[in-house]
């Protein structure tokens, strides 16, 4: 379920790229890490490291017990932002991920990604635009625990006008 946005604006579906203003942030429902998902992303992935898959050793680690894999919180956080419905219909692609990984997210650590409109660059052409979103993740102690940029193509509303039209008459 779509959350207000930072500046208390009701929830949006499907940002246009015309809409969308640098400065404007958003921030996205929790979501708890389970177990289970550490699991499943190791078995997806075949990445078994045992700082993720094995108690005992990750217990004589610097973090004292087992953490969840980065790219699992990198792509629950995409998932997050999905849910958001900011990119719903109008996002072409997501062209770019920068990602620093700063702090290590345990099972049953709650994260919540936030999303900020850093800048925007209305090449490529008419029909489509460059936004690049600051992306930061924090755990339920507000600590960041990755953060970066995304860079997303977003179609302009007069593209998704001409795009429904071709659309109903092939239909």
């Amino acid at each position: 379920m779509p959350t207000p946005s930072k500046d208390g604006a009701p929830p949006v579906r499907g940002l246009y790229f015309d809409q969308i203003e640098p400065g404007r942030a958003f921030t996205t429902p929790a979501r708890t890490i389970t177990e289970a998902d550490i699991v499943a992303f190791a078995g997806i992935s075949g990445d078994y490291n045992p700082m993720h898959t094995d108690q005992e050793y990750a217990a004589g680690t610097v973090f004292r017990g087992r953490i969840a894999h980065g790219l699992l919180i990198q792509s629950v956080a995409s998932g997050l932002a999905w849910q958001l419905g900011i990119f719903d219909g109008t996002i072409a692609a997501l062209t770019e991920m920068v990602i620093r990984f700063q702090s290590p997210v345990s099972p049953g650590d709650t994260i919540r990604l936030e999303l900020a409109v850093a800048e925007k660059d209305p090449a490529p052409s008419s029909r489509r635009g460059w936004v690049r979103f600051n992306a930061t993740v924090r755990n339920q102690r507000q600590e960041v625990v990755l953060a970066g940029t995304w860079t997303t193509l977003m179609l302009r509303k007069a593209d998704r006008r001409r795009q429904l039209t071709r659309e109903a008459t092939r239909g």
